[in-house]
């Protein structure tokens, strides 16, 4: 009978470390994606807007090969200048077609809290932006 507990208590406890020390392959699905800086061709919008009014701007940008995808709009700088640049994500592994695709759309929307000129800069290059003027009234 005591042959049996032991061996019943090492079967649990060989059980119970079994589970306990399984991985969650879950745990890294964002480190399969790999981000880079999409640069910008094109900003398309309204030339002048109210304050409190919310304006879309379709900004055009490229992507390095076919799987590439819109991710976000961030902030950036270049020199001193300040500015935004559109990020797209790639897949890490799978097969991808190195043709250059036609150019990508996303929407910006922009909120103007006060009167005046505002200029929209957007990543061109890694050494210029792309500016749109803007009028807020």
């Amino acid at each position: 009978m005591k042959r049996f507990r032991l061996k019943s208590v090492l079967v649990v406890l060989f059980l119970s470390t079994a589970l306990i020390s399984c991985s969650n392959d879950d745990d890294n699905a964002e480190s399969a994606v790999k981000t880079k800086t999409a640069f910008v061709t094109k900003i398309e919008g309204p030339a002048t807007g109210k304050v409190n009014d919310e304006l879309s701007y379709d900004v055009t940008y490229l992507v390095d090969n076919a799987c590439g995808e819109f991710d976000k709009i961030a902030e950036t700088t270049i020199g001193e200048a300040k500015g935004l640049q559109v990020v797209a994500k790639y897949p890490v592994d799978g097969v991808c077609t190195q043709q250059v695709p036609d150019p990508k759309k996303t929407v910006y929307k922009f909120k103007a809290t006060a009167k005046g000129t505002i200029e929209i800069k957007f990543k061109k290059s890694e050494t210029e932006f792309l500016t749109q003027k803007v009028v807020i009234e």
